[in-house]
This record gives C-alpha cells, sequence and structure tokens, in this order.
C-alpha cells in the first residue's frame, strides 16, 4: 500500500471522531463487499479491487486492529433462543459517560448510544424471556444512583436488522 508523503497509510489518517479516516476508494469497497458478505474470500475481494490477496488480507486486518470495522455473525435472537428484546430509554443526572460505561458492562445490553431529546441513553436490551428482562431494568439498570427515569419499549417483531449501509 503507498504511503502519503511524509504521513501514515491513507485509511489510517486520523479522522475528526479519532478514528482512521477512509480517504481510500479500495479500502471503502472492501468493506462495502464484507457487508454483504462476511465470509467473501479475499481472493474474490481482490479481483474485484484489483490488489492481490494478500494485499486485502493486510487492508482488512488493520481496518479490524484499528477498530473500523467487525466481522461477526449476526443472529436471528428468536433463532438462538432469545425470546425477548427491548429498547430502554434512561433518563440519568450529572455527567451520562460514567452511567453509560456502566451500562456497557452489562452483558444482556448489546447498544448503548448517548442521545439528544428525551433521553440521555437508549440501551438495547436481549434477553432469554421476560424475568431476565426484569431483572435487567430493576436490579442492574435502575440501581445506578444516576438512572433517574427508564422506559422500556418491548420488541414485538423484528421487522429489519441488516449492516449493509455502506462507507462514505
Amino acid at each position: 500500500m503507498a504511503q502519503q508523503r511524509g504521513g501514515p497509510p491513507a485509511d489510517q489518517t486520523p479522522a475528526a471522531n479519532g478514528r482512521p479516516a477512509l480517504t481510500d476508494a479500495v479500502g471503502k469497497r472492501i468493506i462495502e463487499l464484507l457487508q454483504r458478505d462476511g465470509r467473501r474470500p479475499f481472493v474474490s475481494i481482490a479481483a474485484e479491487v484489483g490488489l492481490s490477496e494478500g494485499a486485502v488480507r493486510q487492508r482488512v486486518q488493520r481496518l479490524i486492529d484499528t477498530g473500523v470495522m467487525q466481522i461477526v455473525a449476526v443472529t436471528d435472537p428468536l433463532v438462538v433462543g432469545f425470546t425477548r428484546q427491548a429498547m430502554i430509554g434512561i433518563k440519568t443526572q450529572g455527567d451520562v459517560g460514567p452511567v453509560a460505561d456502566q451500562l456497557c458492562e452489562i452483558p444482556q445490553i448489546d447498544y448503548v448510544v448517548t442521545t439528544a431529546g428525551s433521553f440521555d441513553l437508549l440501551v438495547e436490551v436481549v434477553c432469554e424471556g421476560d424475568a431476565e428482562l426484569l431483572d435487567v431494568l430493576m436490579t442492574q439498570i435502575r440501581t445506578i444512583p444516576e438512572v433517574t427515569h427508564t422506559e422500556t419499549f418491548v420488541y414485538l417483531k423484528l421487522n429489519k436488522q441488516h449492516y449493509d449501509w455502506g462507507t462514505r
């Protein structure tokens, strides 16, 4: 991979958010191909983007190592035994950061986002059933001293779950 004169490789240039910028069209294309099929062979990706298989392998590893992307198996929670999912809106007092950090440690929570609007945080909870959801809500979330209010939105049906939005 060619380096910019006097700087890091193109796909490692820091962006405003502290993550490496994806200034390289090839890196973006590799991500898009893997978003469609995370098991796509490197040799197939290489043929499409015009690099060697080894170069694609290195770029993918760098994207993973720098936190730009992950390659994971996405499942349907119902099929693998998690019959209750919910989004929980959380209002807090004081600095929201430490509360978010505590929520990130709860195993049943798979998504934590700081928001503007009615709630300070939104978290997605994936549980085996209602009893586990109730336990997480009452003994783990609501016991955090800075949490002042929660509102739970129970999922009735998962209509769409895709991660192929591409890059910009």
